[in-house]
Order: C-alpha cells, then structure tokens, then sequence
C-alpha cells in the first residue's frame, strides 16, 4: 500500500470536520494493537501480511518481550471514502484524519486509559469473543461512560469460536446474544445508577421549591401586602393553589437510553478477527445480499440481527410470530456467519486441515473474488485465509468506516462534551464566556484563545526528535552521491600531499582517515559522540487542542492542578511558558509541525518542568478553565512503595534527576523522599515497579540503583475481643487514661474506644468530602482572621507550622467529594445509629466531634466531652464557628486544646503496635486540668507545649493497647481466568500465599472459570510468574488494590488457660501471623523488637569446650 506523506495529514488538520478522535480500549491480551496493526497497515507504515505480529505501537523492547500494551501510543491515519450526498449523486472522494491512541489493558497502567479517554471523542472497546466481559472490560466502559465518549463495540477474536471452541454457526449465535446482553448490563447499571442520582436531586429541587413557597405564603399571609404578594409570585411561579410551576418539571422527565446501548442493526457493533484481519457490520452484508433477495438496504440492517427469520420459498421476512412451527435459522446464522465459517472449511477445514480446494474455487467465484495465483497454491493455510478476507471483509473497511460514521469529529464532540466538563472544573461561574464558546464549538480561529490538556509527559531521547533523525537515518539518492563526491575529493588530496606517489597504503590511509558525514560533523566528532553516549531525555507533553491554533514560538500559560479562575493570581502562581516545538505523533517516530488548529491531538515541547504529570495550557490567565482537576486518572492507586539507593554513592545526583524525570513521565509515579532520608517510589503494582526500574537504570538515571524490599502498607486498630486482658487501671476502667505531664502542671483525661465498623467504612470512602469541609472551614477561618490582624496574617501561625505535616494529602481518586456538610452529617449519624449495641454512647456524638485523623482526614474521630468543647466543633455551620471563636477567645485551656488535638493527630499516624496509621479510633476527651496560675502557665508555654503533646500522645496508645489490638492488611481483588485442568494449582498457590477466594464461575460456552479472590498485598510479589509457571501460561492475574482487611488474630496473644496451653504448649507452636507482620514491619523501621536470641542455652556448641 502507498505510503501517505507527513504534509497530507498536516493538511488534513485544518478540517476539522474531518478528523475523528479514537482511543482503543480493553482488557488485557484482547487485541487491542493487532487490530491497531491493521489500520496502520492501510496507510503503507507496515505490511499487511505482518498486521497482527509486528504490533507497531508496542515501541519499548519490554512490551515486545512480554507481548503487552505499557504506554498509550498515539498515531495519525490517513483514510478516504467515496461518499454520495445523494442517492442519485456521483460518489465523491473524501479524506479524514484519524487520531488513533492505543492503550494498555493491563490493570497496572490504567492511568494510561484515563490519559488516552480524556484526549479523545469517541472509544472502540474490544471484547474478547471467549472470554466475554472482564474486570478492565467495565473499567474501560465506565471511563467512556464519564468521559462522555461514544463508544463502538468491536468483538473480536472471533475466529475462536470457530477453531477452539468447535461452536457450529447456530452456537456462536447464542453465544454472541448472551455477550451482547452482558456489555448492555453493564452500560444499563452506569445509567440506572445516574437516573437514580438526578431522581434524587430533581426530588430535592421539588422539596426545595415547595418549602419556599409555603414559606413566602405564610410571609404574605402575615404582611397582607399586595407589593410583596406579587414580588414573591414572579421569584416562584406557582399556581393558584401555591403549587410550584418554575423550571423543575412537576414530574421526572425519563431520559432516553437507547443510545447507550449495543446493538448491531445500529452499526455500532463490529465482529472481528483481528489477527485474521477481517471485520464487518451488518451493514456490510444488508449491501450483498440487497440485489439477490431484493430487499431494500436500510430494511435488512434492521433485521440481519434478531429474531427474524427468511422464508425460503418468498424471500419474506418473517418474525418468530409467524415461524408456524418451522424450524428455521436466524437471518444473521443463515445469511452471516454460516459464510464466514465456509471460508474457515475452505481454508483450514478437511481431515488434514489444508482446507478444500474446491469448495475455496466456489467461494472465490461465487463473491467475485481475485485471489492471485501463487497465494492460492500456497502451502500455508494462513495465508490463504487472510487473502481471500483481506479482499472480501477487510478489517481496516469496517472499522474505519464505521469510526467515520458512528463517531463524532471535535466541533461536535465538544458541543455535548465541554459544558458539563467545565461546569465541573473549579471556579466554573467565573470561566471567561468566550474562552467557553470558543472550547465549546472547537474554534480553530488564529484570534480565539488557546486551550489545550496535557494528559501526560512523554519521555523522548534527543536522538528520535525530528531535527536528530538525519544522524542515523537512511540517506537519499542524492545525497548519497554527494558524499561520495566528497569522499573521493578528499582521498584525492590525501594523495596529492604524499607527493604524487600513489601505493595502497597512502590510499588505505587515507580511507581509513576519511570520516562519514559533513565536515562540521567531522570537527566536533568527538563531542557528538559524547552527546550519542549522553542522549539525554527530552519530555513532550501528549495534548488534546480544544480551541484556538497553537503556533511554535506561542506564550501560553500552565495553570498549576490548583488553579481557580476565581482567584487567578493566588499561589503557586501560573508559569509562562513558550512553545519551543510541535510535533504530529506518530507511533515510535515524530513529525515537526509549526501550528496546530483546534481539534487536534499533538505533542508540545517546551513544557518540561512547567507540568508535573497533568495541566491545562491557556493563551489568557483572566477566566481560564482548570481541566486538570476534573480528571479520573487511575482506578489503581499508587500502593507498592519501594526504597531505592545508588550501587555507587557518586550517583546519587543522577539518581535523584533521574527519579524526578520519571515521575513528570509517568502519571501513575510518585516519588517522595521519607524523613529517613530514603528515596522512595510508589507505583500500582509488580509489573509497574519492573518497568518504572528498568526506564530508570536504562534511560533516565543511566546508572545501576538497587530497589530494597517494597514497602507495603498495613493500618493499626482496635476490637472488642470476648477474651482480652485485663483493664490496666481496674478503677478507671477500660480505655479511660489520665494522664499527667512531667511538670505536674496539666492533668488530661481521655477515653479510647474502637468505632463501630459502620462509621469507620463511612469514613474511608468519604475521605475526599472531609478534606473539602476541612478546606472550607480553615479558608473561613482565614477570611475571619484578616480583618483583625493589621498584617493580614493570624496569630495561630506557628502552630500552623507545626501542624502541615499532617494536612490532607492529595489523592487521585478520592469518593465522596459532593457531599454537602448537612449530607455528610446526616449520612455520619445515620452510620452511628446502626450500632444497636451501645446505642446511649454514641448518642448526639457527631454534633461533638472535634477533628478527624490522621492528617486531619482519617477514619478516626476526636470527640471533645469537656463543658465548655475546648476544641470546638468540626461540622459546625459558619454562624457558629464565629461565636466559638469568641466564647473560647480568653481561656487558656483552649489554648492547650490545640495541642491536644495535634497530639491526635500524631497518635493516630503512627499506631502503637509498628508506627503505621490506626483507622477505626474514637478517643474521648474528658477534660483537662491545669494546676498553675494563667500567667505562670503563658511563661512557660513552650515548655508546656511539647509536654501535652508528648502525654496526649502517649495517652492514647496507652488506652488502645487496652483493648484488643489487631492489624489490618492492604489487600488485592485478584481475578484469573483459568481451565477446569489448572484450578486446582491455582488455587494451591492462592492458599499458599494466604489468600482466600470470594467467588468461582464457569464462562459459558468454554470450560474456563473466573476465580475472584482477596490475596495480602504482602504475599503478592512473584505471585503473577508463580501463577504462570504452575498453570504452564494458562492462567494470569489481574491485581487491584481492594481497600484495607482485619487479619482477626490478636499480635500479643499468648496461651494462659488450661486447654490453651494443653492445646498449644507454652510457646503456642502455632505461629501468629498477626505477630509475624508487626515484626516484619518493626525490624524494617528499626523499631525494638520482643524476641529472644538465644532459644535454648544449654544446647549451644561453646558450651562443650
């Protein structure tokens, strides 16, 4: 095929009506790059005989190794059409771009599916025909569902059907309709779950609407004024019965939802064989058989699918009313698939499965097919299948086609997309209009302003940028000739200097001394090949251009994560950047551009150190959207954390460059350096870890580092125990603690009790909405504070200081922001009332809570008990936040209450039991007590300070050791598809590891079942290669970090009664797993250990001499 030329996809860039935006998505091992290799193939990049083996896009040598997808690549494609605007008219040729970005599947890298979805306007999601809808199959779904994308559904992997599972067309019939109906359950639960949402609000409104008018009745009724009657009847329209008539409809309007779903008689449904490289819709065959049995095109679209049946003798259609008994197949199995699976006879079929010649001959003759000779001798079977699809159903036709049909180009796209994307953006009100007319109908204008979204930084090596091509790349014609002429002029004056005398060894000489490349090249030879050793990363950012043209030399604004067009100019302050470079990405290589329109995905040089791992880029800093806010990156949080150290200490620089460098590449890093002074990554899992070492021993460090053990995390709690030890203080009673500081100075009494597992599970999905509520109270705070300091500054700054540490962390996926703080409240009780048994203790709690840890977002409360709620209330209104202020203005133990709640804060980050975070904690301040004067107190309040803190903190871990102590494990939802001949060995490695399984399924029709299980982070290192080398590759995990599970078993248990220690001895030869973690991780921080040396003295070697 001929190769299409750089400038005619540049040129295409410039109608927008006529690009198309696509993301490949799905699980892992479904095709996604094979069918991507036959796209590319029809633009002349690869051959289509390699299609399918080659998989261009997978650049990196470890994604060819291991065969997967581990960055999202983007392409530009060529293809042309011949369109009719009318059914009379002549068909003329029209040209379309296509920006295609293929994406991983494995659930390790799916922040690599949320960078590729939110560049794009339209989605094509696989489904593996065996294997049907998997764990990344929903993933995929639902990010195309809140990315607002079109989705087309393509089942691929169709020739299974046929050469494995052995199904007849009938069968593969069934089977399709059963996996059809499970992609369209899933898209049904997306919408139920929004209808019941908006049910809900428009519930809300109506409430809203009627209270207020009842209450502008009654107002009236007690003014009698006319004025205000008629003042109050415009603001809410209602009727004479004081009914509500306003813009809330009186019922709820059902919204349709058949265009969220699959359905083949609406071409938005492909089946495939990518690695066979053929495809079709119904479409396809509605346009073959509409002369034969002289039905109209658009009729048999609608009804190749279905239940409908063709009457052999008059042709009719008819529907399963009208069978009569008969037993009739479906149109699709008749018309269809039965042809398809006559090829697969022809060419693979027969009793030696070299096909059947004759009936290959009928096929070819009877579809009016050219096969050329010497494929049709050929002696590979293969081969003869992918010609004879190639020339009837080839893929790249019925994908493309229907990517240009079903799919919408960026004008239209970003008219249904972009304003609820920027209604959900920060500052939303105060966006400038034009900026939002100019993103919402994609105007590519030189004049309008520049928006684009980097999704992610792409890290290239000078030696690919375009400008460093030449040095390695293939020469032309001419110029080859040119250097030749060059080579030869120079030999000729090495031989005119050794005086005319003219042997082999001047001309050897000079040969050997005659250097390739131009003489600029040949002066600094040396330095360029210090550079070539050098070949410094440059990172370019993967953009998606939504109004305006970008321009090389352009000087845009980045706008910082935390940017609000409501406050512009707040800090960290917007950078001006400018645009060094464009380029037209194309899979491993680039393509320099000098201006970009809107509509066009692009990469953008001359951000680096400007964008961290995501922005927005704005031609205007007044009313400029923040995008970057709004993302859903990565369903699999950051989890496995591992220390790294140089092999040679003199590397450290480059280490640590080089660590920075990867986490701008890769949006799912994250690097820190601990107090410890470690350097720390965290990554989503085992294969990400490899990749993220690899990249920066390889490419960004260029040095060897060594990775400790990961560092996995665990959480601390408490429980009830029907045996547990003895209260500490008997007459205190459990829990309850009174602690004295060393200077006798101030008494603290507290209480500590586990919360009831409703309101601990509450609070850990709803960690986002108690960051926003901690946000917004301390920006009212702030805002009381100004008006009374002079300096615009408060005068709690130095505990503040003190205090940001432990201040919420940013987190990508964060439920339950929306929450109002009457909804987070009203859900918080409801949560405190499902625990029946101490009812009288938590009731009226939540009007008392005082803070929320650690890092003042945590599923542990604070509750302040003491008279006069020292520490004030934390889901407070604004009204009353002021008449606190002023109440506790004069007293000094609310002075100390601060310290106390910080001393919370600490205890609940570092857990007793190992230093990690404890969840589930309720500590009950009863009062504090001072033994000394006010002014005494105030001299020595640096002193007193660090002595609350530290008898507050200990304190509360002397109340939780109180009780029973467990530990709670960071645990994966592990699922695996394997054979009935495996299950047992997987199983035995699941058990080994201390995993357990939750579910088991067979997928019908194949013998292969979906085992779901929770598996300890701790014990999932090297479970992917065990799995596969038991199972000999039949079987392969798919990890996801589920949340946090109590191992049940008390750490410092120890046999006391009788039977225990009849049962277990004294030493308790069961080992405690509970024990044997809290060590791990106490020797690993090198914390004290409780555990003898020397086991039996007596027994030693020295002991005999």
């Amino acid at each position: 095929m001929p190769v299409v030329p750089p400038e005619k996809l540049v040129k295409l860039q410039q109608q927008g009506e006529g690009i198309r935006n696509i993301c490949i998505l799905a699980h892992v091992d479904h095709g996604k790059t094979s069918l991507t290799d036959a796209l590319i193939a029809t633009n002349g990049i690869i051959s289509p005989k390699l299609a399918g083996k080659i998989r261009y896009l997978d650049s990196r040598p470890d994604e060819q190794l291991r065969g997967i997808t581990m960055e999202s690549s983007a392409i530009s494609l060529y293809f042309s059409l011949l369109r009719r605007n009318a059914p009379e008219a002549q068909p003329e040729q029209k040209e379309y771009l296509i920006n295609l970005i293929d994406s991983p599947g494995h659930i390790d890298f799916s922040s690599e599916v949320s960078t590729a979805s939110r560049l794009c306007d339209g989605a094509v999601v696989l489904v593996d025909a065996v294997e049907g809808v998997c764990s990344q199959t929903v993933t995929v779904l639902r990010q195309t569902w809140l990315e607002k994308l079109r989705p087309l559904l393509v089942i691929n992997k169709m020739d299974r059907l046929i050469t494995e599972l052995k199904l007849s067309p009938s069968e593969a019939y069934t089977h399709l309709s059963k996996l059809l109906e499970q992609v369209n359950a899933v898209m049904g639960s997306f919408a139920l779950g929004e209808r019941m949402e908006d049910d809900l609000r428009w519930r809300e409104r109506i409430d809203e609407k009627v209270t207020a008018a009842a209450a502008a009745k009654g107002q009236d009724a007690s003014d009698g004024a006319d004025g205000v009657r008629n003042g109050r009847k415009t603001s809410i329209a209602e009727d004479d019965e004081g009914l509500v008539t306003s813009s809330t409809p009186a019922e709820y309007e059902e919204k349709e939802d058949e265009d969220i779903y699959f359905e083949p008689e609406r071409n938005n449904v492909i089946f495939s064989s990518a690695i066979d490289g053929w495809a079709f819709t119904p479409r396809q065959f509605a346009g073959l058989y509409e002369k034969k049995l002289g039905i109209k095109r658009h009729v048999l679209e609608k009804v190749l699918w279905g239940d409908f049946y063709l009457d052999p003798k008059t042709k009719r259609i008819l529907g399963p009313k009208h069978l009569k008994g008969r037993h009739l197949k479906p149109m699709f199995v008749q018309l269809v698939l039965e042809q398809v699976w006559a090829v697969y006879e022809a060419t693979l079929g027969g009793p030696n499965k070299k096909g059947d010649h004759v009936l290959l001959e009928k096929i070819t003759k009877g579809l009016n097919l050219s096969i050329p000779a010497h494929v049709m001798r050929s002696k590979d079977p293969k081969a003869l299948l992918s010609a004879v699809f190639s020339a009837w159903l080839p893929l790249s036709t019925a994908l493309l086609v229907s990517v240009i049909e079903q799919l919408p180009n960026p004008p239209a796209a970003q008219e249904a997309r972009m304003p609820a994307l920027l209604e959900a953006s920060p500052g939303a009100e105060r966006i400038d209009a034009k900026v939002k007319d100019a993103m919402t109908h994609s105007k590519p204008a030189v004049g309008e302003p520049v928006v684009a979204y980097v999704s992610k930084m792409v890290s290239v090596p000078e030696s690919e940028l375009p400008m460093n091509k030449r040095r390695g790349g293939m020469l032309s014609a001419d110029e080859a000739r040119e250097l030749g002429r060059k080579k030869r002029a120079e030999i000729a004056r090495a031989q005119a200097q050794a005086n005319g005398e003219v042997d082999v060894a001047s001309v050897s000489d000079a040969l050997s001394s005659a250097a390739i490349g131009d003489e600029d090249e040949i002066a600094g030879g040396t330095e360029a090949e210090a550079e070539q050793d050098e070949d410094p990363e440059h990172l370019i950012g993967f953009a998606r251009l939504f109004s305006g043209t970008l321009t090389v030399g352009d000087e845009v604004y980045v706008l910082p994560p935390k940017y609000t067009p409501a406050r512009p100019h707040a800090l960290p302050q917007p950078r001006k950047v400018t645009i060094t470079a464009l380029y037209l990405l194309m899979g491993r290589s680039l393509e320099s551009l000098n201006s970009v329109p809107a509509g066009n995905v692009v990469g953008i040089a001359g951000l680096e150190g400007a964008i961290l791992k995501s922005g927005t880029i704005c031609s205007q800093l007044e009313g400029a959207p923040n995008l970057s806010s709004t993302t859903a990156i990565s369903t699999n949080a950051p989890i496995v954390r591992v220390a790294l150290e140089p092999a040679f200490p003199g590397d450290l620089d480059k280490m640590i460059r080089g660590l920075r460098l990867l986490e701008q590449a890769d949006p799912a890093v994250v690097y820190e350096q601990l107090e410890s002074g470690e350097h720390v990554i965290c990554t989503a899992g085992e294969l990400h870890l490899e990749r993220c070492l690899k990249d920066l021993r390889e490419r960004f460090a260029k040095c060897d580092i060594q990775a400790g053990e990961a560092i996995v995390p665990y959480r601390e709690g408490i429980v009830r125990a029907e045996e547990m030890n003895a209260p500490r203080d008997p007459a205190l009673g459990r829990g309850r603690v009174e602690g004295v500081t060393t200077s006798k100075q101030v008494t603290i009494k507290l209480r500590v009790r586990p919360l009831p597992a409703p309101v601990t599970e509450f609070l850990v999905k709803h960690t986002g909405a108690v960051k926003r509520l901690y946000s917004e109270r301390k920006a009212q705070d702030k805002e009381r504070a100004t008006p009374h300091d002079g300096n615009g500054t408060t005068g709690d700054a130095p505990e503040d200081v003190g205090e940001q540490d432990f201040e919420a962390e940013d987190s990508t996926a964060e439920a339950g922001q929306n929450l109002s703080m009457a909804e987070f409240r009203q859900r918080l009780v409801e949560a405190f009332a499902e625990d029946k048994a101490d009812n009288q203790v938590w009731k009226d709690i939540v009007e008392k809570i005082a803070a929320f840890g650690p890092r003042r977002v945590g599923p542990n409360v604070l509750i302040d008990l003491t008279e006069d709620m020292l520490c004030g209330k934390f889901l407070r209104e604004e009204h009353e936040a002021a008449a606190d202020k002023a109440e506790h203005a004069n007293k000094q133990s609310a002075t100390f209450a601060d310290k106390v709640a910080y001393a919370f804060q600490l205890a609940t980050y570092q857990g007793p039991l190992c230093s990690e975070p404890v969840q589930g904690l309720a500590v009950f301040l009863e009062d504090i007590c001072i033994h000394s004067s006010d002014e005494e107190a105030a001299q020595n309040m640096g002193r007193l300070t660090g002595e609350i803190i530290r008898t507050t903190r200990d304190s509360i871990r002397q109340g939780f050791l109180d009780w029973s102590p467990r530990i709670f494990l960071a645990m994966y939802s592990c699922e695996i598809q394997a054979s009935a001949e495996v299950l047992g060995r997987v199983y035995g490695v699941i058990s080994r590891r201390g995993g357990r399984i939750v579910s088991e399924s067979l997928l019908e029709p194949s013998t292969n079942f979906t085992i779901l299980a929770l598996l300890p982070v701790a014990e999932s290192f090297g479970f992917s290669d065990e799995i596969r080398q038991r199972t000999s590759g039949f079987a392969a995990p798919q990890l996801v970090f589920e949340g946090f599970e109590m191992l049940d078993e008390d750490p410092y248990w120890v046999p006391t009664t009788e039977e225990e220690l009849e049962d277990l001895g004294e030493k308790a030869d069961r080992e405690n797993v509970a024990k044997r973690y809290v060590d791990k991780v106490r020797l690993r921080k090198g914390l004290m250990l409780d555990r003898k040396v020397v086991e039996s003295a007596e027994k030693q070697k020295t002991l005999k001499r």
